[in-house]
């Protein structure tokens, strides 16, 4: 996956919580086939973002000219409950959201985001209404994201920290999912297959 250290980009406040994996992408679209081109981001918030018609809902924030290249939302509480869907993740990914900003995730949910390479950013409820607060009065604004400092900097320049798993920082610092961290020890693995076969020759 590929690796996150900072991002600074255009961010679009949600005014929601408890946006569920449903709300994210619904269930009917997870039937489709996601390659490299045909990627799943016609169906993020699809049943907010388009009316009954097929027609784009002005009022949702993805559609106002300011925040259609987005690459970080910042929501409310409990961002990706529900179900486990790791399709909400790739929904996100597809249109170019690369962090989620928000009190408080489902639990799942933030798992998925980090394997993906996203970043969930968990920050304070009136921090995070104070940026959306920002953002909408500044429609286009960038937050800047740094991984390493593990800060996020806000329209007027202020700095807020976040906490993140020490584990979960270096893997996304080097782009690792669970794949790549076993890939890691490729040379501790085979050495031990040698002479664990080198001891036990009726095994080969």
């Amino acid at each position: 996956m590929k690796p996150f250290s900072t991002l600074t980009a255009v961010a679009a406040p949600i005014d929601m919580a408890n946006i569920d994996t449903d709300r994210i992408i619904p269930v009917r679209f997870l039937r489709k086939l996601r390659n490299e081109k045909a990627g799943y981001d016609p169906y993020l918030f699809h049943d907010m973002r388009f009316g009954n018609n097929g027609g784009e809902n002005p009022d949702f924030v993805l559609n106002r000219p300011a925040y259609r290249n987005a690459g970080i939302l910042v929501a409310g509480a409990n961002f990706g409950c529900g179900s486990s869907r790791e399709g909400a993740v790739y929904a996100l990914l597809d249109y170019g959201i690369r962090a989620v900003i928000a009190p408080s995730f489902g639990d799942i949910h933030y798992a998925n985001e980090l394997q993906n390479g996203m970043l969930p950013v968990t920050l304070p409820e009136e921090i995070c209404r104070g940026l959306r607060a920002q953002l909408q009065a500044q429609p286009g604004a960038t937050l800047a994201i740094d991984l390493p400092a593990q800060t996020v900097t806000d329209t007027e320049g202020t700095a807020h920290p976040f906490m993140i798993d020490p584990v979960y920082k270096e893997r996304l610092l080097k782009g690792l999912d669970d794949i790549g961290l076993v890939l890691e020890n490729t040379a501790a693995i085979e050495a031990f297959e040698k002479g664990y076969h080198a001891q036990r020759p009726w095994l080969a």
